[in-house]
């Protein structure tokens, strides 16, 4: 059973910064590509961003270009999202997901939405706000 966890949401302040991780279990990660996503109190889930199966190639929405920055480290099974700079619009549970439909060393990111990804975590709260 593929399994992702996400942990490192927390509450910070504006201009602050936090580092998600996205774990697997039961699966080798480094075949997929992985998103993040996020869903703020009252609106739709979004994408936020994507990296290849090999980590060289990534994409992000336009709202956090800049600030966030996803990697991967195939060895630990982890994809990381590092965010600096945090705004109160980026208060949200942010999810990790994997596109479940290209396995291998060669995937790349699908366009950054719901339905291309699979394998959902439970999410992890993320508050900014002083």
């Amino acid at each position: 059973q593929l399994q992702l966890v996400e942990s490192g949401g927390g509450l910070v302040q504006p201009g602050g910064s936090l580092r998600l991780s996205c774990a697997a279990s039961g699966f080798t990660l480094e075949y997929y590509a992985i998103s993040w996503f996020r869903q703020a109190p009252g609106k739709e889930r979004e994408g936020v961003s994507c990296i290849s199966s090999s980590g060289g190639s990534t994409n992000y929405a336009d709202s956090v270009k800049g600030r966030f920055t996803i990697s991967r480290d195939n060895a630990k099974n982890t994809v990381y999202l590092q965010m600096n700079s945090l705004k109160s619009e980026d208060t949200a549970v942010y999810y990790c997901a994997a596109d479940l439909s290209v396995v291998g060393p060669g995937s790349t990111c699908p366009a950054l939405e719901e339905a291309e990804f699979g394998s959902w975590g439970q999410g992890t709260q993320v508050t900014v706000s002083s």
